[in-house]
């Protein structure tokens, strides 16, 4: 089934929203290409939501401008209506009608001279429930659910689809398979998606670009590998995953630290700060380090150690780690290039 065959892009332009005097959205400046898939991650409270119901036409921003598939959908003179803007939208709690059957919900955006049975099969087929149509809301499933939101979302072949953290209300289990089920469906549909969520696992895995936000403010939009190898600050490198920062000095492509001689990823002179990620260290033979804990994971561990120093940095290793608390090791650091937050020479 063709959902939509003009995909279209969004644009966000000075956009800024206050509650209560207190600014949530600070002059934000957001691309989404056409059937792109972007990431909008950040922790609670960032603004996230209120950007995506401000592309809805959920809430007004004080400034700015909004367009979608090039038709200005708010500014200044502006603010089209939410059922106008081509957009479908999923919320955190799907908020399917309880009195209403699957097929009453999946068609309910639908027009009245929409081929409804047809397209409401077509789409239960496409999220995997097919002949659910005659199902109640309070019979199905948290995963069930959301893929029905999907489909009614779906239904009036939006432009644009957005969710807002889909999956937070499933046990974890579920919430994998419902997400890369998500995943692939929109990837084959190629509708144009802006994806909210506080999970970093959630925001590399299903976009195309991470927009990572904080304090009403994006700080930076990249693929998912370099907002985590490459991360503009150390707040973004700290939220998108473990991390060791390392305060030291640069001298052009190296930096002394703790752990001998490292290479940068550029020329840097003074002080810089390392980001060192976990998996790019290593436990050796040698005696120059204290282990202080031992977290298990399953998939692996996440070793802390103390340098003689005092330094204290964390370590991935292989999940059955041969060490326990308060072993002797020591600690080297893989032959890749660090990046750094510093003067650049």
């Amino acid at each position: 089934m063709e959902v939509n065959s003009e995909f279209g892009d969004v644009t966000v332009e000075g956009v800024s929203k206050t509650f209560d005097e207190e600014t949530v959205l600070a002059k934000i400046d957001l691309e989404v290409a056409s059937s792109e898939i972007l990431s909008l991650l950040g922790p609670s409270g960032c603004g996230k939501t209120t950007l995506l119901r401000s592309i809805a036409g959920l809430e007004n921003p004080e400034e700015g401008k909004i367009t979608i598939c090039n038709q200005i959908v708010f500014d200044d003179d502006i603010s089209i209506a939410p059922e106008k803007r081509k957009i479908g939208m999923v919320f955190q709690d799907a908020a399917l009608f309880p009195h209403m059957t699957v097929e009453q919900n999946v068609a309910y955006g639908l027009k009245k001279n929409d081929p409804k049975k047809q397209r409401v099969s077509e789409l239960l087929e496409i999220v995997g429930l097919p002949n659910f149509e005659k199902r109640r809301p309070e019979t199905l499933s948290g995963g069930q659910k959301q893929r029905i939101a999907l489909a009614r979302a779906l239904a009036p072949q939006p432009s644009v689809l957005l969710l807002d953290e889909p999956f937070s209300n499933l046990d974890s289990a579920l919430r994998i398979e419902v997400r890369a089920e998500v995943n692939r469906l929109i990837s084959e549909l190629g509708v144009t998606t802006i994806f909210v969520t506080h999970d970093q696992d959630e925001a590399f895995l299903l976009g195309d670009r991470v927009a990572v936000m904080n304090n009403g403010k994006i700080l930076q939009v990249d693929s998912p590998n370099i907002i985590y190898e490459k991360p503009s600050n150390n707040w973004i490198a700290s939220f998108v995953g473990a991390v060791n920062l390392i305060t030291c000095k640069a001298s052009g492509h190296k930096a002394e630290t703790p752990i001998g001689l490292l290479k940068l990823d550029q020329h840097y002179e003074g002080n810089i700060e390392l980001v060192i990620r976990p998996e790019n260290l290593m436990l050796t033979s040698s005696d120059d380090a204290e282990i202080e804990t031992i977290e298990y994971y399953g998939h692996d561990s996440l070793v802390t150690v103390k340098l003689n120093d005092g330094t204290k940095l964390k370590v991935r290793t292989a999940p059955a780690t041969p060490h326990s608390k308060g072993d002797r090791v020591g600690l080297e650091h893989k032959d890749v290039e660090v990046s750094a937050f510093g003067k650049k020479s």
